[in-house]
């Protein structure tokens, strides 16, 4: 039998890492498509939801923050300015989308958020001047004739939503701030890693949605049995197996793979939203929704896409 190199066995690691990191692409997919979901089924305020989905998910994470601070203590000024306003703009996109699943359907708030990825090739390109390809515009422009079409259903008076406009808007606000949040966070995740990371940024979003929930005079405490556990649900579903797995995994899978994986999470939601809500999206919205994807996977495929 012959003896593995030492490099055939840090080859076959490696293999064995993106091997696993694809099945945790899969699981946090399937995870992240579960929080529209649960948003709709809890009665809390928006603000209040968004608060302890983060503040449980940075209590689940600190027994994994092992030496983390000592990590943190060498971080370098402009990097640690970096991470607050990742956390920041993660603040605010919870804000916004929590919002919009409330007041459009499931399938459009979810489809809209995840255009993510053209606004991170726009602000790459506006603010770190990043070279932008054809392929990616065109992306782009595919996207927003889908966005166009999933809105004419609200303009047309077509959906049940009780303010799909307003609700489509939010979300592609809420698509926004989550790009200028990988915008901010790119280049930290290159020197710090996964956990300490998303500890100070979760860290900062929490700060951020408890002083919206404060301003609005929503109650913290009071809630029943069944928002506490919808609250945890939103953490460990959304947040550890969700988006804390997606950052895990970045380090193992090409980001645009990642991103791309993504736009299953629309598709995802809209299956659970018929099932659990007994909501079926119209036809501009499936329609548009589709177009929305195409363009949003030429994107992704075209440059580097993280998630968030």
């Amino acid at each position: 039998m012959t003896e593995r190199t030492p490099l055939a066995g840090r080859l076959g690691a490696r293999f064995g890492q993106h091997r696993l990191a694809l099945a945790a692409v899969a699981v946090a997919v399937l995870a992240a498509s579960t929080s529209a979901i649960l948003i709709r089924l809890s009665d809390a305020p928006e603000s209040v939801m968004a608060f302890y989905r983060v503040t449980f998910t940075i209590l689940l994470l600190l027994p994994l923050a092992r030496g983390a601070s000592a990590e943190l203590g060498g971080v370098a000024r402009r990097d640690a300015l970096a991470a607050v306003g990742a956390g920041l703009a993660l603040s605010a996109h919870f804000g916004t989308w929590f919002v919009s699943v409330d007041l459009t359907t499931v399938a459009a708030s979810v489809t809209l958020v995840q255009t993510q990825p053209l606004f991170v090739a726009a602000g790459a390109t506006l603010l770190l001047g990043e070279r932008v390809t054809t392929k990616t515009v065109g992306g782009i422009l595919v996207a927003m004739v889908g966005v166009a079409t999933m809105s004419a259903e609200g303009l047309l008076g077509m959906t049940a939503a009780s303010a799909p406009l307003v609700g489509n808007g939010l979300a592609l606000a809420g698509a926004v701030a989550a790009a200028a949040y990988v915008l901010a966070g790119r280049s930290i995740r290159q020197r710090v890693s996964v956990v300490p990371y998303v500890l100070v940024v979760y860290a900062v979003a929490a700060a951020g949605l408890l002083a919206v929930a404060l301003a609005q005079g929503a109650p913290l405490l009071g809630y029943p049995p069944r928002e506490w556990v919808l609250f945890l649900g939103m953490a460990v579903g959304p947040g550890i197996l969700g988006h804390t797995l997606i950052n895990w995994a970045l380090e193992y899978v090409e980001s645009s793979v990642v991103s791309v994986s993504l736009v299953g999470e629309p598709v995802g939601s809209a299956l659970l939203a018929a099932v659990v809500l007994a909501e079926i999206p119209g036809a501009l919205t499936v329609a548009g929704g589709a177009v929305v994807i195409a363009g949003i996977v030429v994107t992704a495929r075209s440059r580097p896409g993280p998630a968030e």
